[in-house]
């Protein structure tokens, strides 16, 4: 019976085609932003701690969907859900292309991100169904390599596409694209699954959307608002009260909405684990970065862009080399040898002056990348590879939940973490200032020295950041040591007829 359940799993390479060139168009897009949002802030006339919310609202609305894609995938056919998520992505691509008002803006990035939700553990669970464990590293090498090119080609297009065009423009590009492959998937993909009888708990919907959005609003707002403002700590303990009601919810289903019984397996409670504190470190690179070259610096968007080109690069070359890698030596050696490299690169990041040189960022960025390209993918697979068969959607949710929470909780705390820095930084310099003023200096002078000011103020704030961001890297480095090579546990309860029947359908679909 296990043999013959194994010959009738194979990859479906058309289906993984088109999703993977779904989940590329998103990737691309989320990329092409992060270069933009100095120009968005110039233009909208917003500051660092509201622009923030086209990064972290798109994850707020990732950690509240993600967790229904359990459910999704096991009772909908890959071709209902890719429809689904492509056309909530190309509406909310529309919108966000077309408006010259923030909120807007916001919402339109919060469609994208509802159908990116479920593009990405879409694909992650046909990948794990569609190879054995022991090829599963390759495989995931070559996903990485593809979706690894949106990072690489998405900073420097942006810009390109900036200094040429308005901002706006970045949407009109991708909107064709996605057009495109919503009709080619409507056209190629067919429609095999038999009907599964589950039926998803609202109740658990409810408390997981509070939970999960609660949490995320709460970390989001502190940037601006301030860790004592009731609005940011009453939603942090509401979503924090509604999560763990959530998790004994889940505990007392028979067919739970997010299995919380995959934390049972260590190595992907570890591997979770780590990939949360990695996130928490990595966004700090992302946000922190464009701000410090293009407003401190004068950077061009178009070179700024540039520069983040060798290390996309290194870790999309990188992707299919460590898949192969892990394969053959399991996931501790890559994260350990990962995890001290970026560790490393992310506190000499911590000490960026005026005079920090446009290669040695370049470079210090590729090799921050090449660190990280260690990490991801290897971590995450080793822990996904511990799960029996019918846990592996319940695995991916819980794992693009949990990045989607710690990416947007790690983007506002140090947002939050710089924002303060530089308010004491401006207001120590500037009282030293004065102490050190001699004569009544022109209007000219006064204004040139507070713009010197708030720009040293500025790297302080960045520079902090990145110093925790390095502390919190180092923490990933430890929980590495204990990573062992997975292997696939047996299912304790494998008789549970209608997980398992979806799993099987979804294979063959």
């Amino acid at each position: 019976m296990e043999q013959r359940e194994k010959q009738t799993i194979r990859p479906n390479y058309g289906i993984l085609s088109i999703l993977m060139i779904g989940a590329f168009i998103s990737f691309l897009n989320n990329t092409l932003l992060n270069i933009a949002l100095p120009s968005i802030m110039k233009d909208l006339d917003i500051n660092t701690s509201t622009v923030q919310w086209l990064t972290t609202g798109f994850m707020l609305v990732n950690g509240i969907m993600i967790p229904t894609t359990a459910f999704l995938i096991q009772k909908y056919s890959v071709r209902r859900l890719f429809l689904s998520a492509m056309t909530l992505f190309l509406i909310g691509t529309i919108i966000a292309g077309y408006t010259s008002f923030f909120p807007i803006l916001l919402g339109g990035r919060m469609l994208q991100a509802s159908g990116s939700a479920i593009m990405m553990p879409l694909l992650m669970n046909v990948m794990l169904v569609s190879f054995p464990i022991e090829k599963r590293g390759a495989a995931m090498g070559v996903f990485g390599l593809i979706l690894m090119a949106a990072p690489a080609i998405g900073p420097t297009l942006s810009g390109w596409i900036i200094e040429h065009y308005d901002w706006r423009m970045l949407f009109h590009f991708v909107t064709p694209i996605a057009l495109v492959i919503l009709l080619v998937g409507f056209f190629l993909l067919k429609d095999k699954k038999e009907k599964v009888d589950i039926k998803l708990d609202f109740i658990s919907l409810i408390l997981s959307s509070i939970g999960f959005g609660g949490i995320l609003y709460g970390f989001s707002s502190a940037g601006d608002k301030g860790w004592d403002d009731p609005q940011v700590y009453l939603t942090i303990i509401i979503g924090v009260i509604s999560l763990i009601t959530f998790i004994l919810r889940q505990r007392k289903l028979e067919l739970p909405m997010l299995n919380f019984g995959v934390f049972k397996y260590p190595m992907f409670a570890l591997s979770s684990s780590i990939s949360m504190v990695l996130n928490m470190a990595m966004f700090s690179g992302m946000l922190l970065l464009p701000i410090y070259v293009q407003t401190i610096r004068g950077i061009t968007p178009f070179d700024a862009g540039l520069m983040m080109l060798p290390g996309a690069l290194v870790m999309a070359l990188m992707s299919p080399i460590t898949g192969r890698l892990f394969d053959k030596f399991g996931g501790k050696v890559l994260a350990l040898t990962g995890l001290t490299i970026t560790t490393i690169t992310t506190y000499l990041f911590s000490t960026l002056t005026f005079d920090t040189t446009y290669t040695f960022l370049m470079a210090l960025h590729a090799v921050r990348m090449f660190g990280i390209s260690m990490v991801m993918m290897p971590v995450s697979t080793n822990g996904l590879n511990q799960l029996p068969a019918r846990f592996y959607p319940h695995g991916t949710a819980m794992n693009n939940t949990l990045n989607q929470v710690s990416g947007a909780i790690g983007t506002a705390l140090l947002v939050t973490i710089m924002s303060n820095r530089t308010e004491s930084s401006l207001a120590t310099l500037t009282a030293e200032a004065k102490e050190k003023m001699t004569g009544q200096p022109t209007q000219e002078a006064l204004a040139q020295m507070q713009q010197q000011i708030g720009f040293q103020a500025m790297i302080d704030g960045i520079n902090f950041a990145f110093f925790i961001s390095a502390f919190i890297a180092a923490v990933a480095l430890i929980l590495a040591f204990f990573i062992k090579r997975s292997k696939q546990a047996e299912d304790p309860m494998g008789k549970q007829p209608s997980e398992k029947k979806a799993v099987t359908k979804l294979a063959e679909n």
